[in-house]
């Protein structure tokens, strides 16, 4: 008897989270695995956020903390957010929570009933249509490819609205593709926005930093739509916090509002020590953030050489994030032995068995022809995981 409840029946595990699963248990088997499935920077948090820490246990900041986090964390991000942003919310505009995968969820859970409609360009983070179905709603997806940029135009956008649409979802930079919209690019997509008052837009700014081309441009600059957007960031990419736990919300008062409400018949607020943690983050500023974003770059531009001379594989040359979405489907319908590759999740576990890298499918972000690679690792793990891929790939027939 299937006692658990619909609602978890239907719920997708996350794909990143077991191939990561996966690959730590061939790891505890002894066998030398590179993962390049999590989204996760390889480098340590920063001395001073470590020490903001300490400093806070031994200050005794072990007591429940307001459910919107601390006043002068969000009194910070404000701050931050007028500073690097142009934008203008207070504090009582934004919440703290248990990283923005929280935020994200208590945004969808607050704006969206049963039937409503969520537009998702693809591909998108794994998370974003689960929690859409957590919420009765529906996904409507918008594709985009390899050869836009995985980027998709403002006639898509107008052709995917519906009476029925609520919500319209995107990250950039991306998660799976790094793509980063451009301001004219934001331009004409908000053109579409104005004419649809009822759309409430989430801006998932979360690889903020990590943007190789331009000033990192948020669609809550354009007046027009500000008070329907709302700005998704947190502290584990740029400041290397995975662990720690500590993202937020920005929204207009009475969104900012109900947010709350739901996360205090959730979690209430996140750990306290985590918050004094992102406290000094934002209080010394982004000279550690910009080491790691060159040194990330420097992982990107070696990682696109060495897939590009991998026959079958088509890539472009992401503007930001950590990662690659290559197309592969030309390497379906091949086989190893008795191993045949009819799908990418099929090429993904057989990168892990032969080639010993763990990759994500692209199913998981509504791009069935693709892999996820993070390049977040260390350069060298990085050059022998490609290496490995190709050997492991040449030998398909």
């Amino acid at each position: 008897m299937n006692y658990l409840s619909n609602r978890i029946n239907q719920l997708s595990e996350s794909q990143t989270i077991k191939m990561a699963k996966i690959g730590r248990a061939l790891a505890a088997e002894g066998i030398d695995i590179i993962n390049l499935s999590f989204g996760e920077p390889d480098f340590n948090t920063p001395a001073g956020i470590k020490h903001a820490a300490k400093q806070a246990i031994d200050a005794n900041y072990s007591f429940y903390t307001p459910v919107s986090g601390y006043l002068d964390l969000r009194n910070a991000i404000s701050k931050k957010l007028k500073e690097e942003n142009g934008l203008d919310y207070s504090a009582d505009q934004i919440v703290v929570s248990t990283g923005a995968k929280q935020s994200l969820a208590n945004t969808i859970l607050c704006l969206i009933n049963p039937g409503d409609e969520v537009i998702v360009p693809t591909p998108y983070w794994v998370s974003y249509s689960e929690m859409i179905k957590l919420a009765e709603g529906k996904s409507v997806l918008i594709p985009s490819t390899v050869e836009s940029n995985y980027k998709i135009t403002a006639e898509q956008l107008e052709a995917a609205i519906t009476p029925k649409t609520k919500l319209f979802m995107f990250s950039s930079p991306c998660n799976p593709t790094g793509s980063v919209y451009s301001k004219s690019e934001l331009a004409e997509l908000v053109k579409v926005f104005e004419k649809y008052p009822n759309i409430f837009i989430i801006s998932d700014e979360i690889y903020e930093h990590i943007n190789f081309v331009d000033k990192h441009v948020s669609i809550a600059s354009f007046d027009s739509i500000k008070d329907r957007v709302v700005v998704i960031n947190g502290f584990s990419k740029s400041y290397a916090m995975t662990g720690w736990r500590v993202g937020y919300l920005a929204a207009n008062k009475e969104l900012a509002s109900a947010c709350d409400k739901m996360q205090g018949q959730i979690t209430s607020g996140t750990c306290s020590i985590a918050q004094r943690a992102a406290l000094a983050a934002y209080e010394q500023g982004t000279a550690t953030v910009l080491l790691m974003r060159e040194e990330f770059r420097k992982r990107r531009d070696i990682v696109y050489a060495l897939l590009k001379e991998i026959p079958g594989i088509e890539v472009n040359l992401p503007d930001g994030a950590f990662y690659f979405f290559p197309k592969v489907s030309s390497y379906f319908g091949k086989s190893y032995g008795d191993t045949k590759i009819n799908n990418a999740e099929d090429l993904c576990l057989y990168l892990l068995d032969k080639a010993h890298v763990s990759t994500v499918t692209g199913e998981a972000f509504g791009s069935s022809e693709c892999i996820r690679i993070s390049y977040a690792a260390a350069e060298d793990q990085l050059i022998e995981a490609v290496k490995r891929i190709k050997n492991a790939l040449k030998q398909l027939q």
